[in-house]
């Protein structure tokens, strides 16, 4: 199985549930199309579970460490440019930054682009947080 497109069912399954903050929902979502994928593909695949581990790390378990995001850029940076805007319609430099300032703080969480809607990082429109149970409040 490979994803190779942004229109993959995994992908899309995984890029909700990152959307919704459940980053490590989304790594599970993920594995399988990293596990099979090679080459450019390989890498994205695993430089974007790594930065869902990261802001998991940080809004789960309170690391400030971001060593899953520092190695998510040694992922990213083996990916061809234009490489995950083709494929996925993801700017990796945007996205790279928003996970970046969601780990520093309440900042509004990054959110990667769906099928159907505009390319690029999409802004979230509010302040997203966490109930009690762990549940997201607010909309993408």
């Amino acid at each position: 199985m490979s994803a190779e497109s942004a229109g993959h069912p995994a992908w899309r399954q995984g890029a909700a549930l990152f959307n919704a903050g459940l980053w490590w929902e989304a790594h599970e979502a993920w594995e399988p199309l990293w596990l099979q994928a090679a080459g450019p593909e390989r890498s994205f695949l695993q430089g974007v579970i790594l930065l869902a581990a990261a802001l998991h790390k940080r809004w789960h378990h309170g690391s400030l460490t971001h060593r899953n995001y520092h190695k998510a850029q040694a992922r990213l940076g083996l990916v061809p440019p234009g490489y995950a805007e083709q494929a996925y319609g993801v700017d990796l430099e945007a996205l790279q930054a928003q996970v970046w300032a969601a780990l520093q703080g309440p900042a509004p969480w990054p959110v990667l682009p769906l099928p159907g809607r505009r390319s690029g990082i999409l802004e979230v429109n509010g302040p997203v947080t966490k109930d009690p149970d762990g549940h997201c409040q607010g909309d993408p």
